[in-house]
């Protein structure tokens, strides 16, 4: 993904170690990542280190136990146990401790001017869910989807949950690790 993105430089880094010094970021963006990380405790206390006091962090996610509103999961309804594997958001507060929540919001996103073109383009492998779920699983959802499609029309319009958090104004960061 860093050959491909378009932003230079891009440093190779984990959640747990990345490559910046103490106090030097104004904001990060985590998207549609965060069940990837595998010590949400120990990126979190990286962010606090890298983070400027008062810095806010933006987690676009779906969350366990919050699959409303994202169309994948009206279809394959057996992603939702994947989906339930996921941190929740009471997972996150918890872990990020030095930061206080400001807001948890459902943020519209459009994803496809219609369902046909979801059936159309559909890639499993882009879907971690959808990996997870079984064959014969996976092609429930996708008959239960085609046939939604022969008769949806409009844009479909996703809900994707955004936490806001912050950290503390103080600018109190964790001792060290090591």
């Amino acid at each position: 993904m860093r050959d491909l993105s378009v932003f230079r430089p891009v440093l190779a880094g984990e959640a747990a170690a990345i490559p910046l010094p103490d106090s030097s970021v104004d904001a990060v963006w985590i998207s549609t990542v965060i069940h990837h990380v595998p010590d949400l405790a120990a990126a979190a206390a990286e962010l606090r280190r890298v983070l400027r006091p008062g810095a806010v962090v933006l987690i676009r996610s779906a969350f366990a136990g919050r699959p409303e509103g994202i169309t994948q999961f009206r279809y394959f309804t057996e992603a939702v146990r994947v989906l339930d594997t996921y941190p929740s958001v009471a997972d996150i507060e918890q872990a990020f401790t030095g930061f206080r929540t400001v807001k948890l919001s459902k943020v519209p996103q459009h994803t496809a001017s219609s369902l046909q073109e979801i059936v159309a383009t559909l890639r499993r492998e882009a879907h971690t869910p959808l990996q997870l779920i079984t064959d014969e699983e996976y092609a429930a959802g996708l008959e239960r989807l085609r046939t939604a499609a022969e008769t949806a029309t409009g844009p479909v319009i996703d809900h994707l949950d955004l936490l806001v958090m912050r950290t503390d104004p103080a600018g109190s960061h964790p001792p060290a690790a090591g």
